[in-house]
């Protein structure tokens, strides 16, 4: 039975973060995600997931300066002092909220960079992070992400993504497949997941091309929920999709998904 988990950087934004942790648990959900903790302390934030009897499963690494429009820096040269106080930033928060999955933001690259040397910085950071969270128990998520909503972004594709997690050497990096951005690449969700199926550490949900609930457009999520039932996936799917209005009124959609696994 899919396993799904509210995005709260995304969902319920009717309330303020600290309340949409209770909205998302008088929704139904077990589970929340979301973009970045660090604009609260771990022990605030550890006490709304306590309160309402939530898990959380996935948060961002510390991404730059994303009100300046950064969008991670583990692919940015120069920055690598950064990036590594980032990751201890990140595993504090992991500890203290009990997360097992953390994914590091890549970052954007200018035209006509140097691809070359973005992509060593990149697998030497990502080879960093991937053994200090390694040492608590963690696993570091890669996520490639389209370059309709996010221009110049470094990691785009999945099978960009597995080259450089095969790379890395590590065993507990894993790619996150978003289907909305996979689908707005390269397409072939279906076949794309069954050949990754053992590397894939995180899945997410929205629709394409709008990114609302997932219950229109042009993938059928109907069937690959029962997909990756089939396949054994029994990781968590992230509702990262901006609901159309308030947010129960648009979840019509995950009452007819639990039913149909029953």
């Amino acid at each position: 039975m899919p396993k799904f988990a509210a995005n709260l950087t995304m969902m319920f934004n009717e309330v303020a973060f600290p309340q949409r942790f209770a909205a998302a648990a008088a929704a139904g959900f077990k589970a929340v995600e979301f973009l970045f903790p660090y604009d609260h302390t771990p022990q605030e934030v550890a006490s709304w997931l306590s309160e309402n009897s939530l898990e959380n499963v996935l948060f961002n690494l510390p991404p730059g300066n994303w009100a300046a429009g950064e969008r991670g820096i583990a692919a940015l040269p120069g920055r690598e002092e950064e990036f590594r106080a980032g990751v201890a930033r990140g595993i504090e928060y992991a500890r203290a909220l009990g997360t097992k999955r953390i994914h590091m933001m890549a970052g954007l690259v200018p035209a006509g960079a140097d691809l070359a040397a973005h992509r060593a910085v990149y697998l030497a950071n990502l080879r960093h992070a991937a053994q200090e969270v390694g040492m608590h128990g963690l696993m570091l998520l890669i996520e490639p992400i389209n370059g309709r909503d996010m221009p110049g972004y470094f990691l785009t594709s999945q099978a960009q993504a597995h080259a450089l997690r095969e790379e890395s050497g590590a065993a507990n990096v894993k790619v996150q497949m978003d289907f909305y951005h996979a689908q707005i690449v390269e397409g072939d969700l279906a076949t794309t997941f069954k050949k990754h199926i053992d590397d894939i550490g995180h899945v997410q949900i929205a629709s394409v091309p709008s990114r609302n609930e997932p219950d229109d457009g042009e993938v059928n999520y109907p069937y690959l929920f029962r997909l990756l039932d089939e396949l054994g996936y029994d990781g968590w799917i992230g509702c990262e999709y901006r609901p159309r209005g308030r947010t129960e009124d648009g979840l019509g959609w995950l009452a007819d998904a639990m039913q149909s696994a029953k």
